[in-house]
């Protein structure tokens, strides 16, 4: 399964009233593990960043201004992305700001089914609790020392770190890697050993039976040993050894003083 981690910087609040995106991050998972592969752009609105953005992301009018505008973003933005699954949080915020810039250039917008909002299943498995990106990086014990100011790709990066803790995937997998691990020192721990066959393979050979026949036969009709002889006799089975595979006891753990 694909999943698209996403995230935006944008001058302001409200795409309604002229506000703009001004950097778009976007991480790749498959199966829930992230893949290596990123999408990272920065962009000019064709607007100046008021200084209560610059706080946030610290973009500056002047760093964008060489930046190509979102029309010449969005063909590589829908390509990267494809029909996966949005993986964002504050889903709708974000989602509105990339739908007013795709309607802008004439392209098709996300469909909000496509959305998958890592805030609500944030207030779902933690009610109550604080739900910002830093407040869940403090609760998976993620690593967000990098994050001085809000970054787009940097976001969407830690932000597939806590989608992973919100959904299980990290013990999942964690637990797969403990099942192969421990079936591997299985493995290690068996021991094939052969051992003698039963019945036991006979000792005597064809020229011994032979000659036993021919004793038998100077002995008359009513010998008693030919009640014993049977055409079975001339045969002599060819029995492998059986194998049989030992498991030894696991190596004992010395106990904490």
């Amino acid at each position: 399964m694909r999943e698209i981690v996403l995230d935006t910087e944008t001058t302001g609040l409200d795409p309604l009233t002229g506000d703009r995106v001004v950097e778009i991050g976007c991480i790749e998972l498959f199966n829930r593990i992230p893949t290596g592969q990123a999408f990272h752009r920065y962009v000019n609105p064709d607007r100046d960043v008021p200084a209560s953005a610059f706080d946030v992301h610290g973009l500056s009018t002047e760093f964008l201004k060489d930046k190509p505008p979102f029309a010449e973003v969005a063909e590589d933005f829908l390509a990267f992305v494809g029909d996966a699954a949005l993986v964002i949080h504050n889903a709708a915020f974000d989602a509105a700001f990339l739908n007013s810039e795709l309607e802008r250039v004439g392209k098709p917008l996300i469909a909000r089914d496509r959305l998958v909002d890592t805030l609500l299943l944030a207030r779902r498995r933690h009610p109550g609790g604080a739900n910002r990106l830093d407040d869940l990086c403090a609760r998976y014990g993620i690593d967000n020392t990098r994050r001085t100011k809000h970054g787009a790709l940097l976001d969407a990066e830690l932000l597939a770190e806590v989608y992973i803790e919100l959904t299980g995937a990290r013990q999942a997998a964690l637990g797969l890697e403990l099942v192969t691990a421990d079936t591997t020192s299985e493995r290690e721990r068996i021991t094939v050993v052969q051992v003698r066959p039963v019945p036991l393979m006979p000792r005597v050979t064809a020229e011994d039976i032979a000659a036993h026949r021919a004793f038998v036969a100077t002995l008359g009709d009513n010998a008693i040993w030919r009640d014993y002889l049977s055409e079975a006799d001339d045969e002599i089975p060819a029995l492998a050894p059986a194998v049989i595979a030992v498991v030894a006891p696991p190596p004992a753990v010395a106990a904490h003083p």
